[in-house]
């Protein structure tokens, strides 16, 4: 069962019931090999882990569950059409709803009439969400790669919206917001000329903060990035988000594998400066492993964010114009090892992941590929 295959795009998610995405932070070619220690860590002490990694491997061990995860990225691959597309804008908005009623008003701005920016946002469904919860006036910042490049269509209701600002473009090349100027660019890089000026004013900010894009293979792009495209899209959309988040504000995040080193080495950095919350949807998403970090009272001007914004800055110029070694090495030093952060975060870890395995382990259970099998 090929559940996490890597697939190219960034736009909210697709929802459906498989694990056919590489979420905005996620398993790539740069993971660390940290995945047997953690995972024999939370096998000894977690009976809902324990349970869905035996229901994981059924489904690997099962030549119907690669048919039935193909058949769902071929209907990934129509979100274009219009029909398509109204559904997943329709279950978005269910999904956040669902989301903001489990972590107390997720999607509420505490400033009035408040604003939020999606950094992938297309087709909307979050932000529609948001904007009927809010007070009318709520200020909207969209990013969104552009439907002619492979992305969603908006259905976001925006013409005639003065309050609602939607930029087109691929937020893996904003340099001049990731802190690269573009005369530093080699005129050698595969993509020079392609990278664009700041798009965002230095003291633009927002009471929310949505991160829930990821990788679908509609767009075309350079063949350097296809081993690297998830760790240039993971951070360059959580330098936006952080960097424009205000005190106190609301960080939302769509993850991939709570266990993965990656992902928990991130929620570990999120919980020195936040109350960081993980709830997974039953709304859609049951069979995937993607859920979703609610960071809360964000301390976004504290040393430990800017600490991090840093090294999310770093990661992607790197991801973008370094070698597959120095990549390799960047994310190695990008977190502590396993054994520490196991030492460090383990119990925080459990506590947190324990509600996701179990939400996801109930859905495999009935999979069609699993029960022809038990």
């Amino acid at each position: 069962m090929h559940s996490d295959a890597n697939v190219t795009h960034r736009n909210s998610p697709v929802v459906i019931e498989a694990e056919t995405h590489v979420l905005s932070i996620s398993t790539s070619n740069t993971e660390p090999d940290h995945k047997g220690i953690i995972t024999s860590y939370l096998r000894e002490r977690v009976p809902e882990f324990r349970r869905l990694d035996g229901l994981r491997q059924k489904g690997w061990e099962n030549p119907a569950g690669d048919k039935f995860f193909q058949t769902q990225r071929s209907n990934a691959d129509k979100i274009g059409d219009q029909q398509s597309c109204r559904f997943h804008f329709g279950l978005m908005q269910r999904i956040a709803m669902e989301l903001h009623n489990a972590t107390d008003g997720c999607f509420t701005t505490s400033t009035k009439p408040g604003a939020i920016l999606d950094v992938c946002a297309a087709p909307g469904g979050f932000l529609t969400a948001a904007m009927a919860l809010n007070d009318p006036g709520l200020r909207v910042r969209a990013c969104t790669l552009p439907f002619s490049e492979g992305g969603y269509k908006v259905l976001l209701p925006h013409k005639k919206n003065e309050t609602i600002n939607i930029t087109y473009c691929d937020v893996t090349m904003l340099a001049e917001d990731l802190g690269v100027n573009l005369d530093e660019i080699p005129a050698s890089h595969p993509d020079h000329g392609k990278f664009t000026p700041r798009q965002f004013a230095a003291d633009e900010r927002y009471d929310i903060a949505v991160c829930d894009g990821h990788l679908l293979r509609t767009q075309e792009r350079s063949s350097y990035r296809e081993r690297r495209e998830s760790l240039r899209l993971q951070n360059s959309s959580l330098v936006l988000a952080l960097e424009h988040l205000r005190p106190g504000g609301t960080l939302i995040v769509l993850l991939h594998k709570i266990e993965m080193w990656r992902i928990a080495c991130f929620l570990q950095t999120m919980t020195t400066f936040s109350e960081v919350r993980v709830h997974k949807p039953k709304t859609g998403h049951t069979k995937r492993s993607s859920f979703y970090m609610i960071a809360k009272n964000v301390q976004s001007d504290s040393g430990e964010a800017k600490e991090a914004v840093q090294t999310w800055k770093n990661l992607w110029r790197i991801a973008t114009f370094g070698t597959d070694e120095e990549v390799a090495q960047a994310v190695r030093e990008s977190g502590p090892s396993a054994e520490e952060l196991l030492a460090e975060f383990g119990p925080q870890l459990i506590k947190l992941g324990r509600s996701v395995w179990s939400t996801q382990a109930n859905a495999l259970a009935k999979a069609p590929f699993i029960k022809k099998r038990t």
